[in-house]
C-alpha cells in the first residue's frame, strides 16, 4: 500500500477534499431554504430531484464499498497496481451520505408544498427504474465470480449517467420559462466550488504519487466534476445573462405573458399570498 511522500501535498489533499465536501454539501441548502420560505416548489424540476436521488444513492454505494471493503480495495490494487492509493477519501463517503439525506428532504418538500401542475415525468420514472433494474441484474452477474470491483463500477457508471441526465430537465425548464425564478443559484455557485476543489484534490494525489491512475481509476469522480462544472457554468449564464431576475417578475403582469400551467400556478400562489 502506497503512502504520501509529501506532507504539504497530503495536507492540501485533505483540505481540498473537505472544502469540496462542505461546498457540495451546503449547495443543497439554498434550495431547501428557498422552498421553505416560499412554501412552494414551483420552478424546481421534479425530474431533477428523482434523478438526483438515483445518482447520489448509486454514488454512495460506490464510495462506501470502495472505502470500507478490504476485498474491493484488494481487487482495485490487483487491477491498477499494488502501490496505488485508493481514490476514495472519507470526505467522499460523508458527502454521499449527506447528499442522499438532503435530496430526500427536498422530495418531502415537494409533497407538502405548493407545486402547481408540476409532476414527475414518465420518462424520468422509466430512466430511474431502468437504472435500478440494470443494477439488480449486475448484482446476480457479479455473485458467482465475486466481481465486486466490477459491480461497484456499475454503480459508478450509473451515477455518472444520472449526473449527465439530471441537469437537462432543469436547464430546459429555465429555457422554456425564460426565467430561473423559484430555483436557487446559490446551490450552483457552491456546486461549482466543490467541483473545482475536487479536481484540485485529485491533482494533489497524482502529483505526490507521480501517477494519474486515480483520475481514470475513479473515472466516475472525474466525470462527476467535469459534468457538474459544465452545467454549473450553463446555469450561471442562464441566471445572470440570459434570464436575469427582475423585481417586476413578482408582479402578476409577468404571468400574463405566458400561457403554461407552470406560470399560472406561480400567479395563483402570489395572489393568495397577497
Amino acid at each position: 500500500m502506497s503512502s504520501w511522500h509529501s506532507l504539504p501535498l497530503e495536507i492540501s489533499y485533505q483540505v481540498l477534499g473537505w472544502l469540496a465536501f462542505f461546498a457540495w454539501s451546503f449547495s443543497f441548502y439554498p434550495q431547501v431554504i428557498l422552498n421553505y420560505r416560499r412554501k412552494s416548489v414551483v420552478g424546481l424540476n421534479f425530474d431533477f430531484l428523482v434523478l438526483n436521488l438515483t445518482k447520489h444513492s448509486s454514488y454512495l454505494i460506490y464510495n462506501a464499498c470502495l472505502f470500507f471493503s478490504p476485498i474491493i480495495q484488494r481487487q482495485y490494487r490487483q487491477k491498477y497496481g499494488k502501490d496505488e492509493m485508493i481514490p476514495v477519501a472519507a470526505n467522499d463517503v460523508a458527502f454521499s451520505c449527506h447528499a442522499v439525506l438532503l435530496t430526500a428532504i427536498t422530495l418531502v418538500q415537494v409533497l407538502i408544498y405548493e407545486r402547481g401542475n408540476q409532476k414527475v415525468s414518465k420518462t424520468c420514472i422509466g430512466i430511474s427504474s431502468l437504472a435500478w433494474v440494470a443494477a439488480a441484474i449486475c448484482v446476480f452477474i457479479a455473485l458467482p465470480h465475486h466481481s465486486w470491483l466490477w459491480l461497484i463500477s456499475v454503480f459508478n457508471t450509473i451515477q455518472v449517467t444520472m449526473t449527465v441526465i439530471k441537469y437537462v430537465p432543469q436547464a430546459f425548464m429555465n429555457f422554456k420559462r425564460k426565467s430561473t425564478d423559484g430555483w436557487s443559484i446559490g446551490n450552483i455557485l457552491l456546486d461549482l466550488t466543490g467541483g473545482v476543489a475536487n479536481y484540485l484534490q485529485m491533482a494533489m494525489q497524482s502529483i505526490d504519487q507521480g501517477s494519474w491512475v486515480n483520475f481514470y481509476g475513479n473515472i466516475g469522480k472525474t466525470l462527476l466534476s467535469l459534468v457538474s462544472v459544465f452545467f454549473d457554468l450553463l446555469f450561471i449564464v442562464q441566471h445572470y445573462i440570459l434570464y436575469p431576475s427582475k423585481k417586476e417578475n413578482c408582479s402578476p403582469t409577468v404571468g400574463s405573458e405566458g400561457k403554461s400551467p407552470l406560470l399560472k400556478s406561480v400567479n395563483v400562489a402570489q395572489d393568495e399570498s397577497v
